[in-house]
């Protein structure tokens, strides 16, 4: 077989394990990203209820400064009552207290409505600041694993890589150039087997000239129909 053949078949099997990694990362990656989601939807919830039990406080103490005009209304009515005179004034006066006593009965009902709501937002907090605990304690223990296990990878894919360098290294710079172009396009499939007399990137079968050509491995052959570079693999040039 040509030396440079055999050399791009070599590098090409190591780019291919080098990759091969690359799915592994993405899944450890993903499996973080699941549980950060949750953690994120929970965190949500959390601020949401956080903010809403905020904005019924808000409402519940503007009630209450309310109640405490309303208060001092009516105190204010009893001593102007003392100083009536006429039936006007009277009527006048019984209408301002009848409308601050309204306005007390709603603003009291409010205030028990929104409490009663905070209440049970409340649980519902405990409940969510549980649930934001109990998924980053989940996630730290994921991290963990995820960390020590793409450090692992890393480690393999940091050994392939010095391999890459020295097989690149003692290809001849054309030839390296070729195959990085055609692996531009064509990835990990960029040297693949002849089987059957067809081309395993495309799957096209080749004519007789072409495969015997392959078989020889004297020369580095293309695939005519997709232009990949292919070899016979030591079992098939057997059968053949």
């Amino acid at each position: 077989m040509n030396k440079h053949l055999n050399e791009l078949i070599e590098l090409a099997k190591n780019d291919q394990a080098i990759d091969s990694y690359n799915p592994q990362l993405e899944a450890a990656d993903k499996k973080l990203a699941r549980v950060q989601k949750k953690i994120d939807s929970a965190q949500n919830e959390l601020d949401s209820l956080t903010s809403s039990i905020e904005d019924n406080n808000g409402k519940v103490k503007s009630f209450d400064e309310q109640l405490t005009l309303l208060n001092e209304q009516l105190t204010l009515n009893a001593k102007k009552l003392k100083e009536i005179s006429t039936e006007k004034e009277m009527k006048a006066l019984s209408l301002e207290e009848d409308i601050a006593k309204e306005k007390m009965t709603f603003a009291n009902e409010e205030i028990e409505r929104l409490q009663g709501i905070n209440a049970t937002k409340t649980e519902l907090l405990e409940e969510a600041s549980e649930k934001v605990a109990t998924l980053t304690e989940n996630f730290n223990v994921i991290n963990k694993e995820v960390t020590a296990e793409k450090a692992i990878i890393e480690k393999s894919k940091g050994e392939l890589f010095v391999k890459r360098e020295e097989l690149s290294r003692n290809l001849e710079q054309k030839v390296l150039s070729f195959y990085e172009k055609i692996r531009i396009w064509a990835g990990n499939t960029a040297v693949v087997p002849v089987k059957k007399q067809a081309c395993y990137g495309c799957y096209m079968k080749l004519n007789d000239k072409t495969y015997s050509e392959v078989i020889k491995a004297d020369e580095i052959c293309n695939c005519p129909h997709c232009g990949r570079i292919m070899y016979i693999e030591p079992v098939t040039a057997e059968n053949d």
